[in-house]
This record gives C-alpha cells, structure tokens and sequence, in this order.
C-alpha cells in the first residue's frame, strides 16, 4: 500500500466527501476518485459505500482507517527523524470552537502561520461530546474542549487555564440596577443562549432548573456574536465566556449582572490516550498552554 494513497484514503474517511478532500488535499477531485480505485484495487474490496451524493465507510474501511492513521503518523515522525527536525512540520488536525477560535487562538495561529509555516493547520468547529469522540476516532489530532471536568475517557488533557464565565444583559434592562442576585431571579426572564452542547449553557441550564417552578427555555443563537447582539439590543440575559464579551463590556455596550455562576470550566487541550504526539503537535500544546496562561495573566494585570 502506497502512503500516499493512504493519505488521501484517510482524508476522504474524515470528511466523508472526494469533494472536501480533493479540495485540502489540493488535488483534482478526478485524482482522488483515483487514488481511492487503487487502493481498494490492491487491496480487492471497495472502502466506501457510494450513497448518491453521499459515501460511508464500509467495514473493510472501517478496518483499514486506524491502521491508515498509525502509518501516516509513523510516516511523519520517521521523516523528522531522518531530516533532523529543525524545523517542525506535518498535518495538525484541530477541534475547536467559536469562543476560542475566535477569542484565544488569534495570537497561536498567527505564531504558527509565521514562525512554522510547515505544520499544516487545519480547524475543525465542533464541541463536547463531538469533539471527545473526534479524538477517540483519530479524526482529530489534538481538540480543544471547554469542560468543568478535566479527566475524559480515552484522552489526556493540559488544562490551559480557567475560563470565567460573565452573565450580561444591556445597560437598559430591568436587572442592570441589581446589587446582587440569585439564580432564582433569572428563571423569569428571557434567556440567550448558543446552541445546546455548550458546556456552560448546559450547565446554566441544569442550575437555573434546580430551583424554577415552571420548565427554563432558551431564545437560541448560532453564534456568540449574534447572541451578544441580541443582548445588547434588550432581548434578553446570556451567560458567556468572559474573553468573548470583554470589548463590549469595556466599552458599555453590554453589562455583567451581580450573579457568580456556582461552577467552573476549564479551557483544555486533549488528544488520544496512549498517542505518541509528534514533535510539532507537542509543540502545538506547548504554545497553547504558554499563550492561553500569557492572556489570562494579562487580563489580570
């Protein structure tokens, strides 16, 4: 088996698409319908069940693809070996989300688009349980999870810091003159929120049901920022990380209400027990750790 073959056989079974894989993989569409017709060639049985439009991993496919990844890693690390690693390079599959994409990552992905062009970054949006099951499969490389919980099953994890979460609502609402509140204050009112899956909406949730007399519902949002606009123009209370709102309530667009949320959550970066990180992936960690910690002291300060 050829390894390019297994590359682009890996890409494909990621993104479920000869499309999407043609395209990261900056080749041809009609070359990866290619590569995909040798390999199951050589091997004498199809890899993916062609569904219309769709495809899905056969079983022979879900067989081969752990060993695929195995032998691409091995790859990897075989070629920094030979070539002394001087500079780190390689693929890095990322889970990721809204809030830290766009909020805490800025200054990692610039480091690493300037000073190691050669690792290949590649982002994927997705959170909690997606993510978790992402890095048990191998689709992703390392994933970033924003849990109260830092121990996942089948993953290690380097937990970056603390994420403080701030509860918001314009300058004109009724709770912006508040000197203090409980959560049984906020079970009446109108609640933004990001879609469920989110730690800290879920877990919001759970508290603000713990004491309500009547079933808590949420005016959903696809994104942070639509949700803060929402806030801002009267519609409503949110929870969100702090990092996201900063700008708005340095600049009193938006306001933090008197109320502590009773948990924690933890930014964290995890990635497959028992995974043997290559070089520029510990070195992925090892910056977002520094990065993420330089922030919060800064914020501090």
């Amino acid at each position: 088996m050829e390894l390019r073959l297994l590359v682009t056989f890996e890409k494909v079974a990621t993104v479920l698409s000869f499309t999407q894989a043609a395209a990261e993989l900056k080749y041809a569409q009609s070359s990866v319908t290619g590569q995909i017709r040798s390999l199951e060639s050589s091997l004498g049985t199809e890899l993916f069940d062609r569904l219309g439009s769709r495809i899905r991993l056969t079983e022979a496919g879900e067989r081969l693809l752990p060993y695929a990844r195995q032998m691409i890693e091995l790859a990897e690390e075989a070629r920094a070996a030979v070539l002394g690693a001087e500079e780190p390079a390689g693929p890095l599959t990322v889970g990721t989300m809204e809030s830290l994409t766009s909020y805490r990552l800025p200054p990692l992905l610039e480091l690493f688009h300037h000073r190691y062009p050669g690792v290949r970054l590649s982002l994927r949006t997705t959170i909690g349980d997606e993510t978790r099951q992402a890095l048990r499969q191998g689709a992703y490389d390392v994933g970033f999870l924003m849990e109260r919980e830092t121990e996942h099953a089948g993953l290690e994890t380097a937990v970056l810091a603390d994420e403080p979460l701030a509860l918001v609502a314009a300058p004109g609402h009724p709770l912006a003159a508040s000197a203090a509140l409980s959560t049984a204050d906020l079970t009446d009112q109108v609640l933004l929120a990001t879609e469920p899956g989110c730690a800290y909406r879920d877990l919001f949730e759970l508290d603000l049901e713990s004491v309500a007399e009547h079933p808590v519902s949420f005016m959903e949002f696809g994104t942070i920022e639509a949700t803060k606009r929402a806030a801002a123009a009267e519609l409503g209370i949110s929870l969100l990380p702090e990092v996201t709102v900063a700008g708005e309530l340095a600049d009193g667009v938006l306001v933090r209400l008197p109320w502590e949320p009773p948990f924690t959550l933890r930014t964290q970066l995890a990635w497959r027990a028992g995974k043997r990180l290559p070089a520029h992936a510990r070195l992925f960690v090892e910056q977002a750790v520094r990065l993420v910690r330089e922030q919060q002291r800064a914020s501090r300060g």
